[in-house]
């Protein structure tokens, strides 16, 4: 799995960061998504899928390989 996101999608509401931490992080000063991880581990798919899912903004794209 990768995931890419779209800054000017973001609308900073931080669920993501709240369900997957060790792959999203968010801008100091102004909330947006910063990817720590574009290439997540197996264990952390899940997390990442329902991150992508909640994302208000749809921001969060993700590309199965597996």
């Amino acid at each position: 799995m990768k995931v890419s996101v779209d800054e000017a999608k973001c609308c900073g509401a931080g669920q993501c960061v709240l369900l997957a931490p060790e792959v999203f992080d968010q801008r100091d000063e102004d909330g947006i998504v910063v990817l720590l991880t574009p290439e997540p581990s197996p264990d952390q798919h899940s997390d990442v899928r329902e991150a992508a899912a909640v994302c208000p903004a749809s921001a969060i794209t993700l590309h199965d390989g597996s």
